[in-house]
């Protein structure tokens, strides 16, 4: 990982503060960064590139008004079959760069069925239902502890922060849970019915571990699910990932313009 760092350093000016991972259809949001360098997946030594569409692979660094930013386009999944350690390697990298915030975003299905397809939701807690840990094996503790408090993955500042630029804004903000599936099969009628029985609003296939490894870290994380399409069973339709992509191009604006503004409010 040291070389990985080392390599970006050489091509960054300053520092970035805040770390974004943009979900799925959510990689339009790098457009807003300005004075833009971006460096590619493939350039970065031992660094994971993305498989799925709407995911294309670069670390955009720049600048939000006066906040410095660096913006993961495109995420890596456990269900690419690399294994746990390389899905929160680019997680790690961003975490060692300096970042203080973590933004995560991700596309979900509503299990609450009072979304619907096009909601944000401000993600209040999680379930970890993938079955891995990204934290199993030998700890460092000059890193994080052994056993790591998730009594507040997601800081409790930065979802109020969220919630009154949600206000002034009039956008319609959920709060809810999410539930972390290793896909990448949707989940059956069984499952949404089974996520929804423990307390899930929504379910996906990513995000958790990149939190908890951002926690382990001492960085603060806020997390953001655009509800793309409610979960199986909920509205007798299949469901195909092109929906996804089409939703999150939908409410694309909406998004950019929350989360500009809760960077104005950081």
């Amino acid at each position: 990982m040291n070389k990985t760092i080392e390599y970006i350093k050489s091509k960054i000016e300053k520092t970035p503060d805040v770390g974004l991972i943009l979900g799925s259809g959510l990689g339009d949001f790098a457009d807003n960064i300005e004075n833009k360098i971006v460096i590619k997946y493939e350039e970065l030594e031992d660094f994971p590139v993305s498989t799925v569409k709407g995911h294309s692979g670069e670390l955009i660094f720049g600048n939000i008004g006066d906040l410095e930013v660096v913006a993961m386009k495109g995420r890596i999944h456990f269900y690419e079959g690399i294994g746990i350690e390389k899905v929160v390697y680019p997680t790690k990298v961003l975490c060692d760069l300096g970042i203080k915030i973590l933004i995560v975003t991700n596309a979900a299905g509503g299990v609450n069925e009072s979304f619907n397809p096009g909601d944000l939701m401000l993600i209040t807690d999680h379930i970890n239902f993938a079955g891995v840990n990204p934290l199993i094996g030998p700890n460092d503790d000059s890193i994080g502890p052994r056993f790591l408090d998730q009594s507040y993955a997601y800081d409790r500042e930065l979802r109020n922060i969220t919630k009154v630029a949600a206000k002034k804004l009039n956008i319609d903000l959920q709060e809810g849970t999410y539930m972390w599936f290793s896909g990448p099969t949707y989940e059956t009628p069984a499952e949404v019915k089974f996520a929804r029985i423990v307390g899930a609003d929504a379910v996906g296939m990513s995000t958790v571990p990149e939190v908890i490894v951002a926690n382990h870290r001492g960085v603060r994380v806020l997390g953001i699910s655009c509800i793309t399409n409610m979960a199986a069973g909920i509205l007798d339709e299949p469901l195909d990932h092109k929906d996804v992509i089409e939703v999150s191009n939908r409410v694309k604006d909406k998004f950019k313009t929350l989360i500009t503004e809760i960077l104005k409010e950081i």
